[in-house]
């Protein structure tokens, strides 16, 4: 049986330097810098300073104000991003009608609402815990974004939320285009939403030496540079809608790019650190790259994992190199966290967004403040300025704790 064409016909997101993809995209090319001081909580007595906020963020009036009280901040980002990216698509599905079944909504979250939990914590402590709000578990648990969205579109076919760290976007966007790939549904929301920029989460991170405590915000985040020293924490939320090429075609779509390829796998090392010289993000990109039928040579551009940390910059670095070998240094390898900082569970939806974008302009995102090169990191990472290229196939890595590796393939549309 002849495997089913995806396509990407809608984008939303709400990110560190966009409320929306036209003002991201915008800001993409311009290598504007989405990171900055911690206005969430009081931040004085931390060593970490800086987040990558989602500045002003308002969600009406896509949320009734009512509605967006039940909801944790983590889900109004998704379901904000999914309404720009249904809108997008110009599809409009009634939720009544058979063709809802066929239609589905995977976004994952990796933490869901941190900042929910301490806060009820809080307020448990000092009034008792069975005064806490009724709404607080259904607020917190990870897959609610998900939820919302399949409640609020009336999508009634799968719907799902991988919870993998930092692969999760990816993984949702990935499982995601196989679910209509195999024929299961039609049409899918896919992506990833974070936010999770708290005392708890930055303690956290910082205890366990994640986190820069570089107080620049244009020294932070600088993936594969010498300098690095740490990932800036981010939020958002990155939402695509994939279809069926022939569904697409018929009704019109316009199509920002096809969905050829995606490989998952685990490092099944270590709870926090990569595989040594980064064998299972080698090998999960020679999976996508198998499962899109194509060759090593193909691939023009690589939205890397890229999180500013010493490890990680290393091994993917070294796993670019095992999975492409010499056609690793003619490829481009950027990261667009330079400017959004790592936005963990949201991060794959994100840069899917930017991957996308670049296949339908030809033009490759920098990763911006790279000033000091590292001897050991030898590759193509378009410093500082983004560039004009043409690009037939790009690939976005995600490679999430606990070993979890997945990656996408997008090839260029041509009609």
């Amino acid at each position: 049986m002849e495997k089913r064409r995806v396509v990407v016909t809608g984008l939303g997101t709400v990110n560190p330097i966009g409320h929306n993809t036209a003002e991201t995209w915008a800001n993409a090319r311009a290598g504007v810098c989405g990171i900055g001081p911690i206005t969430q909580f009081d931040a004085s007595d931390f060593k970490v300073k800086l987040a990558g906020e989602v500045k002003d963020f308002d969600p009406e009036p896509v949320i009734e104000r009512r509605e967006a009280k039940k909801m944790a901040r983590f889900t109004q980002l998704a379901v904000v991003a999914a309404a720009e990216a249904l809108a997008d698509s110009g599809l409009t599905v009634d939720p009544d009608s058979p063709e809802a079944a066929r239609c589905g909504v995977i976004v994952s979250s990796g933490i869901g609402s941190l900042p929910g939990i301490e806060e009820e914590h809080s307020r448990g402590l000092a009034k008792g815990f069975e005064r806490v709000s009724p709404f607080f578990i259904p607020m917190v648990i990870a897959n609610m974004a998900a939820a919302q969205i399949a409640i609020r579109t009336g999508f009634k076919g799968v719907c799902t939320c991988p919870v993998t760290a930092c692969a999760g976007g990816t993984n949702a966007i990935g499982d995601a285009f196989h679910r209509i790939r195999d024929g299961y549904e039609d049409v899918m929301l896919a992506g990833g939403t974070e936010s999770c920029v708290s005392p708890l989460a930055i303690g956290g991170f910082s205890s366990m030496k994640a986190l820069t405590t570089c107080a620049d915000p244009d020294a932070a985040s600088v993936p594969f540079d010498a300098r690095r020293s740490g990932f800036v924490l981010g939020e958002g939320s990155g939402i695509l809608i994939l279809e069926e090429l022939e569904h697409a075609k018929a009704r019109g779509a316009k199509i920002y790019a096809e969905m050829v390829g995606y490989g998952a796998n685990c490092d099944a090392y270590h709870i926090t650190a990569p595989a040594p010289h980064g064998a299972g993000g080698a090998a999960c990109m020679t999976l996508a790259l198998n499962d899109a039928g194509i060759h090593a040579e193909d691939v023009d551009y690589i939205n890397a994992h890229g999180t500013s940390t010493k490890m990680n910059d290393s091994c993917e670095t070294e796993a670019i190199k095992t999975a492409f070998g010499d056609w690793a240094y003619k490829l481009c390898v950027s990261s667009t966290k330079s400017m959004t900082g790592h936005l963990l569970g949201g991060a794959g939806g994100v840069e899917a967004v930017f991957t996308a974008l670049a296949v339908r302009d030809g033009f490759v995102p920098a990763t911006i403040h790279h000033q000091e090169a590292d001897p050991e990191l030898d590759l193509d990472y378009v410093p500082n300025i983004g560039r004009e290229k043409p690009l037939r196939y790009a690939m976005s890595n995600s490679l999430g704790f606990g070993g979890h590796n997945a990656c996408i393939v997008l090839k260029k549309w041509e009609g």
